[in-house]
């Protein structure tokens, strides 16, 4: 079985996610084919470690050390591409998975966090990414209780031959900081690109935490490695491969408060370098500055990405972007919440007025809900160029971008021969909502759109006549339990015979109150003719909405069980399912994602997620 070469994965994974030794082994190979391997270097040959002293016996930062100049030999291949987008998801799943193990698994019983990562010093300002825990897993008495957990812990650290309650518990502190620091530690084209991380752990007993180091790379050494110890800006550094220079990594305790450890000794100084040079580091950034503002002030976790260097990280093409910067956090309620730091103003969204009256007729149970208001001028607000800088970027357009998350959508426009934005988008000024309800007998789901009246509607209804003459089909007129309703038809020939034919409903609307009513055939719109329950009177759609604030931009709901059929190999969190070939969120019930906020220059959004108990 393939060995991984990663240490600060491998020391850092059980913070972020638990699941049994298989799935980790598949999520881990996953990740490493798609970052690409960290490089291989040799510093020393292993008859030289007997010149240094062990790493027992290194007292302080006074003791001997020693300064290699040698020459790194590559030895690894580029990293090859993955698909598109998947870095983002990642950063979203580790704030996931750590709340998944907050609120999913019982209560919480957390101290308030500081909700600053503090190891933000070490990070440049030009880093792609940076990811941090704000709590001590300790706190984490949730995780404690799960057997599971606890053997993620032993077993990362089985071959390393330390223990985490002997060798690590006794120092950790309150945060925990995983960051890429750079695109390219090495600036060789040959090799592609070769990013840096670094990983932060706050410590609260240097002592200790300076024994840890000794012992870690002592059984590096043990194990066949080569040892360089050198002093930096006052500062030891440790840099040692591993399994005959298979995996290198450098360490080193700076100041009182951290220990540090890097992918390359290059990674570690410029570590220090920034915080003695603190226009270099993440913390004086102008766009850093303005997205702090925005972390949840009970923030346990916290993630900043750089857009543009994200992009070129992942090989992807990021055009003039208007949003530049992402800050996300998660709160001890369970739900992330997102900023989105604009370089120009941009308007936001229409803002729903007075009481969603459209979702009464949404039947209960669908897969899919979007509500809000005014879709006729969501491409100019900030949400819709949010929408487009994400999908061309990741995608390459918006209509690939449809294709590829919502199949169903996709499905209506090449049936009709519609483009969503111009033919139907266009003249939708009041309230609406869009709903996809799973079937039992097929993969495709009906749908319901529910549109407030308005005089566009009727222009949009005559629009869309056209639209089906062209297509071949009817314009049928028919009475349903009194109910007039328009359909549209296509005639086809009954089976086995030529000379009969059938009319195939292709979409039916009603007016009901003050609302027009879109179907995809006769059967839902009886649903919504004569309910057994609307959306609107579920209890698990009412928490789900709950917490979203009063003046928000609308939102989209998703049941995570009766979607699961809908977004089959399409949504990335359906997708990592089928990675790890096991639910990710077993007790998830459903996630409502809404934006609110009327700041021009930031884009505010959170992810809600409710969970069975």
């Amino acid at each position: 079985m393939q060995q991984f070469h990663r240490p600060i994965l491998d020391f850092g994974f059980w913070i972020i996610r638990g699941i049994d030794s298989v799935r980790r082994f598949k999520i881990k190979r996953y990740l490493n084919a798609k970052w690409g391997q960290v490089r291989r270097v040799s510093i020393l040959p292993q008859s030289k470690i007997s010149q240094f002293p062990s790493p027992y016996v290194l007292k302080s930062n006074t003791d001997y050390h020693t300064r290699s100049d040698v020459n790194r030999q590559s030895s690894f291949s580029p990293p090859r591409p993955y698909a598109k987008g998947l870095l983002i998801v990642g950063i979203i799943l580790a704030l996931m998975g750590a709340f998944y193990w907050f609120f999913a698994r019982g209560s919480v019983n957390l101290v308030t966090p500081k909700s600053q990562p503090s190891a933000v010093i070490f990070v440049s300002k030009l880093a792609p990414a940076m990811v941090s825990l704000l709590v001590n897993p300790e706190q984490l008495s949730n995780w404690q209780r799960d057997r599971v957990v606890s053997q993620i812990k032993t077993s990362l650290l089985t071959k390393s031959g330390l223990d985490y309650k002997r060798d690590i518990q006794p120092w950790l502190g309150d945060e925990i900081t995983l960051a890429v620091t750079n695109l390219d530690t090495d600036y060789n084209p040959d090799n592609g690109l070769q990013p840096g991380y670094l990983m932060a752990l706050a410590t609260k007993n240097v002592e200790k935490s300076r024994e840890f180091l000794k012992l870690f790379f002592a059984k590096r050494v043990l194990a066949g490695g080569n040892l360089s110890v050198e002093k930096y800006q006052g500062v030891k550094l440790i840099t040692a491969d591993a399994d005959k220079g298979a995996n290198y990594l450098a360490g080193a305790v700076v100041g009182e408060k951290f220990v540090l450890f890097a992918s390359d000794r290059q990674v570690l100084r410029a570590a220090i370098n920034n915080v003695q040079a603190p226009d270099l580091n993440l913390l004086s950034a102008s766009q850093y500055q303005k997205a702090r503002k925005q972390i949840l002030k009970d923030a346990v976790a916290v993630a900043f990405l750089n857009l543009p260097a994200v992009a070129k990280w992942q090989g992807l093409n990021l055009v003039a972007p208007i949003y530049d910067s992402q800050i996300l956090s998660l709160g001890l309620r369970p739900q992330i919440e997102t900023s989105l730091l604009s370089t120009t103003a941009v308007l936001p969204p229409s803002l729903p007025q007075g009481q969603p009256g459209g979702l009464k007729y949404i039947p209960d149970s669908p897969g899919l809900v979007i509500f809000g208001r005014n879709l006729s001028n969501l491409g100019q607000s900030n949400l819709g160029k949010f929408w487009q800088q994400a999908a061309v970027t990741i995608y390459g357009s918006e209509s690939e971008a449809i294709a590829r998350l919502v199949k169903p959508l996709e499905a209506i426009q090449n049936r009709w021969k519609i483009n969503l934005g111009e033919d139907i988008f266009s003249w939708v000024t009041g309230e609406y909502a869009i709903a996809l309800l799973p079937h039992q007998d097929r993969v495709t789901p009906d749908w319901v759109f529910v549109v407030e009246k308005t005089p566009q509607v009727t222009t949009g209804i005559t629009r869309l006549d056209a639209i089906a003459e062209s297509n071949g089909f009817n314009h049928s007129s028919l009475t349903l339990d009194q109910q007039k309703i328009a359909a549209w038809t296509e005639l086809i020939p009954e089976s086995g015979s030529s000379l009969k034919v059938e009319a195939k409903i292709q979409g039916a609307h009603t007016t009901l109150d003050k609302y027009e009513i879109f179907t995809s055939d006769l059967q839902t719109l009886d649903q919504v003719l004569h309910p057994k329950k609307s959306l609107i009177d579920s209890p698990l759609f009412q928490d789900s909405i709950t917490p979203i604030p009063k003046s928000n931009h609308g939102y989209i709901y998703i049941d995570w069980q009766n979607s699961r059929n809908i977004f089959r190999g399409q949504l990335p969190l359906r997708q990592w399912e089928e990675i790890l070939d096991k639910p990710l969120f077993p007790n998830l019930r459903s996630l409502t994602i809404s934006s609110y906020g009327t700041d021009t220059d930031v884009l505010k959004g959170s992810i809600f997620f409710q969970f069975a108990h």
